[in-house]
């Protein structure tokens, strides 16, 4: 890889975030690490190409949407998924307890639907995309994108009614 600093500084800024999605759409810790991790190997070896092109941000989406889909398709009869609660980061002057039941509610919720409806709802709700932008990022159709979002937010009012907390604070509850 011939821009090894500029990988790195790309990874480095946007750690966190994709961290937090990786977890969103596996729930579990250990599952979010490894699909980053295999997301990050693939556009490492792509870098100098992805980054010339100047959508890394969109190239990296894809690869780790498609990466979660194709998990669940080769074990999705190996593994069993399971709800966590970690507690929440500190900050001053927050409600943690008020944030860490929005938190476990997401979780919970996120842990109802189907890897796609997960995946849609996250790219939606979570990275704020586009139907389009949402299509492009899981190669499918603006279509497949609502139709997905329709299927999971009926899924969640029906299986996770507790949710109307989430719908009532949105910003707050995705922190």
């Amino acid at each position: 890889m011939a821009d090894d600093d500029g990988f790195r500084e790309f990874v480095h800024a946007r750690l966190r975030r994709l961290s937090r999605i990786a977890y969103l759409l596996t729930g579990d810790h250990h599952a979010a690490e490894d699909l980053l991790q295999n997301a990050l190997v693939k556009l490492a070896s792509r870098w100098s190409k992805v980054s010339a092109g100047g959508a890394p941000d969109a190239y990296l989406r894809k690869i780790l949407y498609h990466e979660h889909v194709s998990a669940w398709r080769r074990n999705h009869h190996l593994r069993a998924e399971w709800s966590t609660a970690e507690p929440p980061e500190g900050g001053s002057g927050r409600d943690m307890a008020a944030e860490t039941v929005r938190r476990l509610l997401l979780e919970q919720a996120l842990a109802k639907l189907t890897r796609k409806q997960r995946a849609v709802i996250v790219l939606r709700f979570v990275e704020d995309l586009s139907e389009a932008d949402a299509a492009a990022a899981l190669g499918v159709s603006v279509g497949t994108v609502k139709s997905q979002t329709s299927y999971a937010l009926k899924r969640l009012r029906e299986l996770a009614p507790e949710l109307h907390v989430l719908v009532r604070e949105p910003k707050e509850a995705w922190a």
